[in-house]
Formats: C-alpha cells, sequence, structure tokens
C-alpha cells in the first residue's frame, strides 16, 4: 500500500524523516510545523525534467515549477540547482525568485489581473515568457515593451472547454472561469490576431492548464489536440509555425493511503504520443513542449507536525462515539479541508501505540466550527495532551495558503536532510503580527 509521506519517513518507534525524529523536530523547532524533505524535492523534481527530456528529447522545453504551491528563497534557489525554471503569477512571487538571482530567461510569468508595475518589473528583469490571459493585457504588455525598446516573448493561454474531474473551484479549462481566451467562442483567434499587430510582442505558442489534482491523461490530451489544431489554423495564416506549446500541470498526489500519484515516466510518454499525432494530423513539426508541476514536486516532500492539546469524546446517534483531537494549528496553516473539501491522512508521530483505533476528528484550536483537518479518521484511543500528529502531503497549498487568523502566527518551515534539520523560513512571532499597525 501506497504512503503520502516523502519517501525518506520511516517509523522507528517514532516517525523519523531524513534521520530526525518527530520529537527532536518539535523540541527544537515548536509546533506547528512545517517539514520538508530536501531531498525528496529534488528527486522528484529531477524525475519530472528527465521524464520530459527523455521523451520530448530535442523538442523538450522547460520544467516549470508552480510557485504558487509553495515559494520561498531557498526553494527558489533548490529549483535553480535542479535546472528547472520557476512559474510565478505575482509581483511578490518574482521578487523572491529575484532576490535569489533566479535566471530571468527561467521564468515564466502568469495571473490573469497582472498590474502594470508587475509587468514592468517582469519586462525589465526579462523574464523568458509573459503568459497573457485578457486583451486588455496584450495591449499593458506591448505598451510597455515598447517604451523600453524590448520585443516580449508571450504566450496566450487557452481554454480548451475541458471539463476537469476535480473540484469546481480547482477546474480551469472550461469556459465559465476567469482564466484564458476561449476557443470555441473565437475571442483565442481574436487574441492572436491582436498580438501579431504588435512588433514589440513575439508570440511563440499556447498555454493550457486544465485544473488540479486531475488523475488520467484524458483531459491533458483533448487540450493538446485542441491546442495543436489552432497552431495549424495559425500556420495556415501567417505562413510560420508556432515554436512552443505549454500545457501546464495540474497533475495529481496521494493524500491517503493506497493512493498513487501520477508518475512522471507515464504522463510525459502519454502527452508525447498525442502531440506527435496531432502534429502528425496537421503537417506540423513537434514544438517545445513545456510542462508545469506545482504541487507533483513539493506536495508529498512536506508534512505538518502538530502537537494535541485537548481530546474530548462526544456521543452521537446510535449509541456511537467520536473522539475529538485538538492540535496546536488549523486552518490558518491547511485552510484546504475548510476551503473545498479536502480531505488528508494522519499519524501519531512520537511513539507507538497498541491502543484499539476509534473514530476521530482532528480540529484546530480556531474560533471557527469549521475548523476541521481531518474529518473522519480512526486514531488510536490513547492519544492524549502532548503527543504529536503528523499530517502528510501538505507541502503544496499550506504553507502558501496560511493566514493569520484569530492572529496565529504562521508556522516555521524546517528542511530536513541526512539527519540534520534547518529553517528555511522562521516561525513568525506575536510583534510579527503587529509590526505593520500604527
Amino acid at each position: 500500500m501506497s504512503s503520502p509521506f516523502s519517501q525518506s519517513v520511516t517509523f522507528t518507534p517514532e516517525l523519523h524523516i531524513g534521520g530526525v525524529s518527530a520529537t527532536s523536530l518539535a523540541k527544537e523547532f515548536g509546533t506547528p510545523l512545517y517539514v520538508i524533505d530536501e531531498a525528496d524535492f529534488f528527486t522528484r523534481a529531477m524525475a519530472w525534467k528527465s521524464a520530459l527530456d527523455s521523451h520530448f528529447g530535442s523538442h523538450a522545453g522547460t520544467v516549470y515549477y508552480a510557485a504558487k504551491s509553495q515559494i520561498n528563497r531557498e526553494i527558489a534557489r533548490w529549483i535553480n540547482q535542479v535546472g528547472i525554471g520557476i512559474d510565478v503569477c505575482t509581483g511578490g512571487e518574482m521578487a523572491v525568485a529575484a532576490s535569489v538571482n533566479f535566471p530571468g530567461e527561467g521564468m515564466e510569468l502568469h495571473g490573469n489581473n497582472k498590474s502594470e508595475a508587475e509587468i514592468a518589473d517582469a519586462i525589465e528583469y526579462g523574464v523568458g515568457a509573459i503568459v497573457m490571459d485578457s486583451f486588455h493585457e496584450i495591449e499593458r504588455v506591448a505598451r510597455l515593451a515598447h517604451e523600453r525598446g524590448k520585443v516580449q516573448k508571450v504566450l496566450l493561454r487557452l481554454t480548451a472547454g475541458i471539463s476537469a474531474h476535480t473540484h469546481e473551484f480547482m477546474a480551469t479549462a472550461h469556459e465559465d472561469v476567469k482564466f484564458g481566451f476561449s476557443i470555441a467562442s473565437g475571442a483565442a483567434w481574436k487574441a492572436i490576431e491582436e498580438v501579431q499587430s504588435h512588433p514589440s510582442l513575439r508570440l511563440a505558442g499556447f498555454h493550457s492548464h486544465i485544473g488540479s489534482q486531475i488523475f488520467g491523461s484524458e483531459g491533458f490530451a483533448i487540450a493538446a489536440a485542441r491546442l495543436i489544431e489552432l497552431s495549424a489554423k495559425f500556420r495556415d495564416a501567417f505562413g510560420s509555425e508556432l515554436p512552443e506549446l505549454d500545457l501546464g500541470g495540474g497533475y495529481g498526489i496521494a493524500y491517503l493511503p493506497g493512493e498513487e500519484s501520477m508518475v512522471p515516466d507515464a504522463v510525459l510518454a502519454s502527452l508525447f504520443a498525442v502531440v506527435s499525432e496531432e502534429c502528425a494530423k496537421h503537417s506540423l513539426a513537434i514544438p517545445r513542449v513545456s510542462i508545469e508541476p506545482g504541487r507533483a514536486i513539493v506536495g508529498p516532500t512536506t508534512f505538518s507536525l502538530y502537537t494535541v492539546g485537548t481530546t474530548k469524546t462526544v456521543e452521537l446517534d446510535g449509541g456511537l462515539t467520536r473522539r475529538y483531537v485538538a492540535i496546536d494549528g488549523g486552518m490558518s496553516d491547511n485552510i484546504r479541508p475548510a476551503l473545498y473539501g479536502a480531505t488528508y491522512h494522519a499519524v501519531l508521530a512520537n511513539r507507538e501505540s497498541s491502543a484499539k483505533p476509534t473514530s476521530s476528528r482532528i480540529v484546530g484550536k480556531h474560533c471557527e466550527t469549521g475548523d476541521i483537518l481531518i474529518r473522519e479518521i480512526d486514531l488510536q484511543a490513547d492519544i492524549q495532551p502532548g503527543d504529536l500528529i503528523a499530517i502528510p502531503a501538505t507541502g503544496a497549498y499550506g504553507r502558501s495558503l496560511a493566514s493569520n487568523y484569530n492572529h496565529l502566527p504562521r508556522p516555521a518551515v524546517v528542511a530536513v536532510k541526512d539527519g540534520v534539520a534547518r529553517v528555511i523560513v522562521k516561525r513568525e512571532s506575536y510583534a510579527d503580527l503587529m509590526a505593520h499597525d500604527l
């Protein structure tokens, strides 16, 4: 049975990651705590790069790490060391990458409402591509590039009319969303004509992102086929072929025992098959194909570590009971369960227990009824205050979506490798929470 933990997690008898025990992590760094397996991050990032290079060969574009999943200065350094690119969607994410001198040509700027300042910063920094999302943005990028005497490489984000089999808030390629230009409505073609009219813009290709936490290749195949068909129409109209195609990310990972993550080699083999087939069908050369994994790289590398504060047992209908296990974090460090019903697993991390599993609910410390991290899980009946609970696969969007609700400081991020743990993002203090108050 597969596990949502990173590969270096062991239980001997307590949880260890990279040779460091949960107890020592909690003692040295406190809880709540995000713990990231540095070696696992590198392994997963390299696996996506190797798979893209292996299957697409000379047609391999760039693996862009989706910064929105989790970004900080150290992760930006790791991405650069691996030799992949970074997909940023705000000026803040771009600033993090720029602060560690991440190469501009390895950056791709996304976002459905980029400010003029963000666009100007991107052009001046020399980002490799700006992925454009609206007609207003076409005009802005063209004008700001012209003012700086530059020709900016751009991609057009297109909606391919696919309803991804995922939560509505994660589905991004059907028609009724804020992202991109619709192919079916004709907006995509109008956007192409508009870009082509600006000498300060160079259209390199199309971009598609069909959603997040997707399993199976059918949706990606349909999106690729529709983008390539439009590429053939572009060639016929303008007499040249677009050299690039970005098929986005959204590859699903395991959150619960028994679930499987999408495998890079299988994903890229499937994408190459459809891209090569569709290009042959339309007599097109295979473009340079890029992808944007974020969750698939960082998600399984990280777990959240908590300390149990209180427990209580409540009686349910039919003579059943449920045990509430309250931890020292909650929806401020992982909003996903409350936001869109995301499911997680949890384990007792500081000791072995042979106690009978009992129906439990893991809840946070916030003044909010919906502050539930795991709604239903069987946990050992002897879990008590002071015990440590680990929730795996929180690397994607846990820290990124973290807040200061109820004025809780956000947890530290600790990287572990070869028996050594080090802070890469400091824990916030109460002084940090009030630093901007007047």
